[in-house]
């Protein structure tokens, strides 16, 4: 018996390089508008810590608010390109945010104002955290089955 391997197996490694290509640029997306998202909840922080008398917790809490619902917006329409509806996928991220909220801000206001570490490093690190479980959970729980369905996605490919 003779066999003779296949030519689709070039095929397979090619459309194995686009999805490896595809997801880079995914990630490298995510990262991009993560760290637009970054600066405005740093700006906010910041101008809270500093000009007001409040705690760390609620100006973490404001400027976390406000930098989620940044990034969320950005990262359906541009990185997932989820056609997917959009409550139901605000929903899983409040799920998200539900959990990493307390327990970030409990550790931030722990190292902030107990352990008196300074309050823009207990933010950066928090920030980074949030970062890669976010991309892990918007990646592989809430956009899981809309990747690439919008109107964007169809019009162009990467």
């Amino acid at each position: 018996m003779n066999i003779v391997p296949k030519k689709e197996g070039k095929r397979n490694d090619s459309e194995k390089n686009q999805s490896i290509k595809k997801e880079m640029i995914r990630g490298l997306k995510f990262g991009l508008f993560s760290a637009s998202a970054g600066i405005i909840e740093i700006s906010v922080f910041s101008l809270l810590n500093e000009l007001t008398n409040w705690r760390y917790w609620p100006c973490y809490l404001v400027a976390l608010f406000l930098s989620v619902l940044w990034n969320f917006t950005l990262n359906r329409r541009y990185t997932f390109r989820s056609a997917d509806n959009v409550s139901a996928a605000m929903l899983k991220t409040l799920g998200f945010y539900c959990v990493f909220t307390p327990a970030s801000t409990i550790l931030g206001n722990h190292l902030a104002d107990t352990l008196l570490w300074n309050e823009y490093l207990v933010t950066l690190l928090i920030m980074l955290t949030n970062f890669v479980l976010e991309f892990l959970y918007d990646r592989f729980f809430v956009f899981r089955k809309s990747i690439d369905t919008n109107h964007l996605a169809k019009k162009k490919q990467y």
